[in-house]
């Protein structure tokens, strides 16, 4: 049975999950068009960490980064690559959703990768209600990411 938990981020298990993560977005896109958040971005204020366990494993992540009053980001989202396709990646996300709008968050926005890599992540987020939008924060147009926002 797969449980979300906050993170803890000096567990080994999750930082080795995480940088996983980063290295499965090497091949992806040139380092300047990657945005996922290495452990200290992950660390930082503001920014709330989850981890989906399946007993002792860490199945995936989900973060949220406040960015500006009411509005964050979705970040490391990413599910085992073994347990792709199980619903993982959806329960993290409806997981996220709700802590937002349970702390009174309007908006969520999130920046994917546009390589073929990120098709299915694409697809859930547009089933889960996201609509691609333009950059927003501090990104720029860039041919290598894909912008989607949604209202809660």
């Amino acid at each position: 049975m797969v449980t979300i938990v906050p993170a803890d981020l000096t567990d080994a298990r999750v930082i080795a999950f995480l940088e996983e993560h980063l290295r499965d977005m090497e091949p992806t896109a040139p380092k300047e068009s990657r945005h996922a958040l290495d452990l200290t971005g992950l660390q930082a204020p503001g920014v709330r960490v989850w981890t989906a366990r399946d007993e002792d494993a860490v199945v995936g992540t989900v973060a949220l980064a406040a960015f500006e009053d009411g509005h964050e980001e979705l970040k490391s989202m990413r599910s085992a690559p073994a347990r792709r396709g199980q619903g993982i990646g959806r329960a993290l996300l409806e997981f996220a959703i709700e802590d937002a709008r349970s702390r009174g968050v309007h908006s969520l926005s999130l920046e994917t990768g546009s390589d073929d890599f990120f098709v299915a992540a694409r697809s859930m987020y547009l089933r889960a209600g996201f609509r691609e939008c333009g950059p927003f924060g501090k990104y720029r147009d860039d041919p290598n990411s894909v912008y989607m926002t949604r209202e809660l």
